[in-house]
């Protein structure tokens, strides 16, 4: 693994090329054990390392501290047509605080809702600003949405990329709204 022509490239590299020429010295998971005793473990190759993301985590204690929310399609009644459900909970009460269907995907649409969700859920009542969570979709990450949210005073948490159980009591209902008996045609 120290050798110039090995320098740059992971075990999962090295073991097959060392395949090819016929000679095996020994599994990836050994090359990885042997390089995390050397203390030689390090990020190898071109691209970037992986940065450990914290998970985020926001613990509620009363209503409208934390709300989730999440866009997920349904069915339309033609195949091929869908809606996008734009659903906003509550952590701490599940109560849905408010909900749209939609043509399409968009953070202005999201932004304009929120905003009304905001308002008559009184939020701007609060001592404590509101978190709201979200996976990272782009409707989320969108400009529009961001200023938003920015403009209310609430405060935006993202799911980490690629990890879909971040996000789990939205994720949950648009299960059970999708596998209900009778919900889609």
């Amino acid at each position: 693994m120290n050798s110039e022509e090995f320098a740059s490239k992971t075990p999962c590299e090295v073991v097959p090329i060392l395949a090819d020429r016929g000679i095996y010295l020994g599994s990836e998971s050994t090359f990885y054990n042997v390089l995390r005793d050397a203390n030689q473990l390090a990020h190898r190759g071109r691209y970037q390392a992986h940065v450990k993301r914290p998970v985020s985590t926001h613990k509620a204690t009363a209503p409208n501290q934390v709300w989730m929310w999440d866009i997920t399609y349904l069915n339309g009644p033609v195949k091929g047509k869908y809606y996008y459900l734009y659903l906003f909970s509550d952590l701490f009460s599940r109560k849905i605080v408010g909900w749209e269907v939609y043509e399409c995907e968009s953070a202005k649409l999201a932004g304009d809702l929120i905003k009304r969700i905001y308002r008559e859920e009184k939020i701007f009542m609060n001592k404590e600003p509101l978190v709201l969570h979200s996976d990272n979709g782009s409707p989320v990450k969108g400009a529009t949405m961001l200023e938003t949210l920015y403009a209310l005073g609430v405060i935006p948490s993202r799911s980490r990329p690629r990890v879909s159980n971040d996000n789990p009591y939205a994720e949950s209902l648009f299960k059970t709204l999708k596998y209900m008996l009778n919900y889609q045609p």
